[in-house]
Protein backbone atom coordinates (compact mmCIF):
# COMPACT_ATOMS: atom_id res chain seq x y z
CA UNK A 1 0.00 0.00 0.00
CA UNK A 2 1.07 3.31 -0.97
CA UNK A 3 2.20 6.44 1.35
CA UNK A 4 -0.32 8.96 0.67
CA UNK A 5 0.83 12.72 -0.06
CA UNK A 6 -2.75 14.33 -0.55
CA UNK A 7 -5.90 13.85 1.63
CA UNK A 8 -9.16 14.83 -0.17
CA UNK A 9 -12.49 15.50 2.15
CA UNK A 10 -15.55 15.90 0.34
CA UNK A 11 -18.51 18.18 0.96
CA UNK A 12 -20.11 20.93 -0.49
CA UNK A 13 -19.35 24.45 0.15
CA UNK A 14 -21.47 26.81 2.04
CA UNK A 15 -22.89 27.61 5.79
CA UNK A 16 -26.45 26.10 4.27
CA UNK A 17 -24.63 22.74 3.66
CA UNK A 18 -22.38 22.48 6.64
CA UNK A 19 -23.96 20.63 8.81
CA UNK A 20 -25.28 17.97 6.55
CA UNK A 21 -24.49 14.75 6.50
CA UNK A 22 -22.90 14.80 2.92
CA UNK A 23 -20.70 16.64 4.44
CA UNK A 24 -18.57 14.22 6.89
CA UNK A 25 -15.93 14.22 4.93
CA UNK A 26 -15.49 18.01 5.54
CA UNK A 27 -15.98 17.37 9.03
CA UNK A 28 -12.69 14.89 9.66
CA UNK A 29 -10.37 16.88 6.98
CA UNK A 30 -10.87 19.80 8.87
CA UNK A 31 -10.59 17.81 12.57
CA UNK A 32 -7.52 16.65 11.21
CA UNK A 33 -6.35 20.20 9.81
CA UNK A 34 -6.89 20.80 13.29
CA UNK A 35 -4.87 18.10 14.96
CA UNK A 36 -1.90 18.98 12.34
CA UNK A 37 -2.12 22.98 12.62
CA UNK A 38 -2.56 22.78 8.55
CA UNK A 39 -4.14 25.94 7.41
CA UNK A 40 -6.72 25.40 4.73
CA UNK A 41 -6.23 28.29 2.77
CA UNK A 42 -8.56 29.65 -0.50
CA UNK A 43 -6.89 28.84 -3.49
CA UNK A 44 -8.04 29.22 -6.73
CA UNK A 45 -6.11 27.47 -8.87
CA UNK A 46 -6.53 24.40 -6.76
CA UNK A 47 -10.90 25.30 -6.80
CA UNK A 48 -10.76 25.03 -3.04
CA UNK A 49 -9.36 25.26 0.61
CA UNK A 50 -5.74 23.70 0.49
CA UNK A 51 -2.77 23.46 2.64
CA UNK A 52 0.44 21.17 3.62
CA UNK A 53 0.88 19.53 6.79
CA UNK A 54 2.58 17.11 8.61
CA UNK A 55 1.55 13.71 9.77
CA UNK A 56 4.19 13.09 11.94
CA UNK A 57 7.35 13.67 9.57
CA UNK A 58 5.57 12.61 6.70
CA UNK A 59 4.17 15.94 4.42
CA UNK A 60 0.67 16.06 2.91
CA UNK A 61 -1.54 18.06 1.54
CA UNK A 62 -4.59 18.74 2.39
CA UNK A 63 -8.00 19.73 0.46
CA UNK A 64 -11.45 20.57 0.82
CA UNK A 65 -12.88 21.39 -3.18
CA UNK A 66 -15.37 23.90 -3.05
CA UNK A 67 -16.78 22.89 -6.49
CA UNK A 68 -19.64 21.37 -5.10
CA UNK A 69 -19.85 17.21 -4.67
CA UNK A 70 -20.72 15.98 -8.49
CA UNK A 71 -17.52 18.41 -9.73
CA UNK A 72 -15.32 17.28 -6.76
CA UNK A 73 -12.68 15.87 -9.36
CA UNK A 74 -12.11 19.00 -11.30
CA UNK A 75 -10.15 20.49 -7.51
CA UNK A 76 -8.59 16.84 -7.36
CA UNK A 77 -7.33 16.69 -10.36
CA UNK A 78 -5.77 20.82 -10.18
CA UNK A 79 -4.08 19.40 -7.13
CA UNK A 80 -2.76 16.05 -8.01
CA UNK A 81 -1.79 17.48 -11.76
CA UNK A 82 0.33 20.20 -9.74
CA UNK A 83 2.35 18.43 -7.38
CA UNK A 84 1.97 15.25 -9.25
CA UNK A 85 0.63 13.20 -7.19
CA UNK A 86 -0.81 9.83 -8.39
CA UNK A 87 -4.19 8.30 -7.60
CA UNK A 88 -2.82 5.44 -5.19
CA UNK A 89 -1.11 8.55 -3.24
CA UNK A 90 -4.63 9.93 -2.45
CA UNK A 91 -6.38 9.26 0.26
CA UNK A 92 -10.52 10.80 -0.10
CA UNK A 93 -12.71 10.91 3.19
CA UNK A 94 -16.24 10.73 2.46
CA UNK A 95 -19.60 9.84 3.75
CA UNK A 96 -20.87 6.07 3.48
CA UNK A 97 -24.58 5.38 3.51
CA UNK A 98 -23.80 1.73 4.19
CA UNK A 99 -22.54 2.46 7.37
CA UNK A 100 -24.00 3.34 10.71
CA UNK A 101 -23.17 6.74 12.23
CA UNK A 102 -20.17 5.87 14.38
CA UNK A 103 -18.64 3.56 12.32
CA UNK A 104 -15.44 4.69 9.77
CA UNK A 105 -14.03 2.23 7.39
CA UNK A 106 -10.97 1.85 5.65
CA UNK A 107 -11.46 0.82 1.68
CA UNK A 108 -8.50 0.45 -1.26
CA UNK A 109 -10.00 1.59 -4.26
CA UNK A 110 -13.29 -0.33 -5.61
CA UNK A 111 -16.54 1.44 -7.26
CA UNK A 112 -18.22 4.76 -6.26
CA UNK A 113 -21.50 3.31 -4.89
CA UNK A 114 -23.71 5.95 -6.52
CA UNK A 115 -21.58 8.85 -4.35
CA UNK A 116 -21.79 11.66 -6.56
CA UNK A 117 -18.55 12.90 -5.64
CA UNK A 118 -16.56 9.87 -5.54
CA UNK A 119 -17.97 9.12 -9.19
CA UNK A 120 -16.37 12.19 -10.22
CA UNK A 121 -12.97 11.45 -8.60
CA UNK A 122 -13.83 8.22 -10.54
CA UNK A 123 -13.86 10.00 -13.81
CA UNK A 124 -10.37 11.96 -13.75
CA UNK A 125 -8.22 9.27 -11.61
CA UNK A 126 -10.29 5.82 -11.85
CA UNK A 127 -10.69 3.54 -9.11
CA UNK A 128 -7.46 3.04 -7.28
CA UNK A 129 -7.41 5.81 -4.44
CA UNK A 130 -7.98 4.86 -0.85
CA UNK A 131 -10.87 6.04 1.04
CA UNK A 132 -11.78 6.72 4.65
CA UNK A 133 -15.67 5.92 4.73
CA UNK A 134 -17.20 7.92 7.58
CA UNK A 135 -20.85 5.89 8.57
CA UNK A 136 -24.09 8.20 7.98
CA UNK A 137 -26.10 5.45 7.96
CA UNK A 138 -29.08 4.88 5.44
CA UNK A 139 -32.63 6.34 5.46
CA UNK A 140 -34.48 3.07 4.63
CA UNK A 141 -35.31 3.61 1.15
CA UNK A 142 -33.37 4.69 -1.76
CA UNK A 143 -35.97 7.15 -2.56
CA UNK A 144 -35.32 9.12 0.41
CA UNK A 145 -31.49 9.15 0.06
CA UNK A 146 -31.20 12.40 -1.31
CA UNK A 147 -32.73 14.46 1.21
CA UNK A 148 -30.86 11.83 3.70
CA UNK A 149 -27.90 13.23 3.11
CA UNK A 150 -28.43 16.83 1.90
CA UNK A 151 -30.53 17.04 5.96
CA UNK A 152 -28.84 18.11 9.19
CA UNK A 153 -27.50 14.39 11.50
CA UNK A 154 -29.20 14.29 14.48
CA UNK A 155 -27.99 15.39 17.79
CA UNK A 156 -26.68 11.51 18.29
CA UNK A 157 -25.68 11.03 15.39
CA UNK A 158 -23.08 13.87 15.05
CA UNK A 159 -22.11 12.65 18.28
CA UNK A 160 -21.93 9.07 17.24
CA UNK A 161 -19.68 10.72 13.81
CA UNK A 162 -17.61 13.16 16.10
CA UNK A 163 -16.37 10.49 18.37
CA UNK A 164 -15.75 7.90 15.43
CA UNK A 165 -13.50 10.83 14.00
CA UNK A 166 -11.40 11.17 16.78
CA UNK A 167 -11.02 7.44 17.33
CA UNK A 168 -9.87 7.96 14.12
CA UNK A 169 -7.28 10.72 14.38
CA UNK A 170 -5.84 8.39 16.96
CA UNK A 171 -4.43 5.61 13.48
CA UNK A 172 -3.91 8.62 11.44
CA UNK A 173 -0.14 8.33 11.12
CA UNK A 174 -0.46 4.25 10.20
CA UNK A 175 -3.46 5.21 7.87
CA UNK A 176 -1.14 7.80 6.02
CA UNK A 177 2.03 5.58 6.05
CA UNK A 178 -0.49 2.98 4.21
CA UNK A 179 0.05 0.62 7.22
CA UNK A 180 -3.64 -0.05 8.07
CA UNK A 181 -3.71 -2.87 9.96
CA UNK A 182 -3.69 -1.94 12.93
CA UNK A 183 -6.23 0.55 12.19
CA UNK A 184 -8.46 -1.51 10.31
CA UNK A 185 -8.66 -3.80 13.57
CA UNK A 186 -9.36 -1.07 15.84
CA UNK A 187 -11.75 1.07 13.67
CA UNK A 188 -13.19 -2.06 11.75
CA UNK A 189 -14.16 -3.92 15.50
CA UNK A 190 -15.67 -0.81 16.90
Amino acid sequence: MSTYKLIIGLGNPGPEYAETRHNAGFWLLDALAKQTSTSLMANAKFFGLAGKGFVGAHAIHLLKPMTFMNRSGQSALAVAQFYKIEPAEILVIHDELDIEPGQIRLKQGGGHGGHNGLRDLHRVFGPDYARIRVGIGHPGHKSKVHGYVLGKATAEQRGQIDEAMDHTLNFIHDIVQGTWDQAMNALHQR
